[in-house]
């Protein structure tokens, strides 16, 4: 077993650390928070062991998982791949592309492998559709969240449509061209609503909303392509798959087709993958263990994630415009 550790103790790193208590792929030795009060409660409560410093947890493991705010994210990768190990970096990856390109590089350097947090990647239901989706020409997402004042630190396109940026770059496999965008500062200090629309070298269009001031939640993607439509809805962990097809020439009485203005006509059928239900936030963790011991490239990897914070700041610069 891979003996890991945890940096950051937060929402987040306390769901970490019970994830990691359970997974029969780590073996957890402990954790460092700084905020020494919290830490020595996390400790007394769930029994995981404190270190005193960033240094001796490093020491004492083969993985780091970095689950601390956005801005510490680079200075413990670097700390962590120096020491020789392996790193997982909650989203996103760090705080600006220039760090995330060094994180890359000394990781290479250093010849350990890096993972990051973009967990809808493991969302079932995406899951269950992504080999279905083929060339998609438009994409819409929606990733609406009620206030929570934690996350507003950052933009909500560092906070939210990551997310989805992530998912759309893992299934359109050709580069973004052109990015237009507007945001809204509502409470925050920076955008709390924001929309943007990437335009792709093969000409597929995508157009992502996110808010973090909704009155309800979503997350929403829809995907359009020749032939097929394709639903996932990652809050409810459901998708919808409408395909189309060339009509029999003597259709049923419950068959729905449908005729276009040259006389083609399409049958319309509907189908419901299933979703096998997991955790995710597990699953990711545990792929990184699997690529670690087969030596093999990890789920999400740095320069997938780079990447996807490259097109999250060409979004807020259209901000400044």
């Amino acid at each position: 077993m891979l003996k890991i550790g945890v940096l950051g103790a937060g929402h987040l790193g306390k769901i970490h650390l019970r994830l990691l208590q359970q997974s029969e792929k780590y073996e957890l030795v402990g954790f460092y928070d700084p905020n020494q009060e919290n830490a020595e409660k996390i400790s007394k409560e769930f029994g995981y062991k404190h270190f005193e410093t960033i240094a001796k947890l490093i020491h004492a493991v083969d993985v780091i998982d970095i689950v601390t705010p956005t801005l510490s994210h680079y200075k413990c990768a670097r700390a962590a791949i120096k020491s020789g190990k392996h790193v997982f970096i909650e989203k996103p990856i760090s705080n600006t592309v220039a760090e995330a390109e060094e994180i890359i590089a000394l990781a290479k350097e250093y010849n350990v492998k890096g993972q990051v947090g973009h967990v809808e990647r493991f969302n079932p239901a995406f899951i269950a559709t992504k080999n279905m989706i083929e060339n998609p020409m438009f994409i819409e997402t929606h990733r609406l969240a009620e206030f929570n004042p934690r996350g507003t630190d950052v933009p909500v396109v560092l906070d939210l449509m990551i997310h989805d940026i992530d998912a759309i770059l893992s299934v359109v496999q050709s580069p973004v061209t052109h990015v237009s965008a507007s945001g809204v500062s509502v409470i925050s200090e920076t955008p709390d609503i924001a929309n943007a629309r990437l335009e792709f070298e093969n000409g597929c269009v995508a157009n992502l909303t996110a808010s973090r001031i909704s009155l309800k939640n979503m997350r929403k993607s829809r995907f359009f392509q020749k032939d097929a439509y394709i639903s996932v809805d990652f809050l409810e962990k459901k998708c919808e798959v409408v395909k189309m097809k060339d009509a029999p020439e003597n259709p049923g009485d419950f068959d729905m087709i449908l005729q276009n203005a040259e006389g083609v006509k399409k049958q319309i059928y509907f189908s419901n993958p299933d979703v096998n239900h997991n955790n995710a936030i597990l699953d990711e963790l545990e792929s990184f263990a699997h690529a670690i011991n087969t030596d093999t490239e990890p789920v999400v990897t740095l320069e997938q994630a780079t990447e996807a914070l490259r097109i999250a700041y060409q979004i807020i610069d259209c901000f400044k415009k």
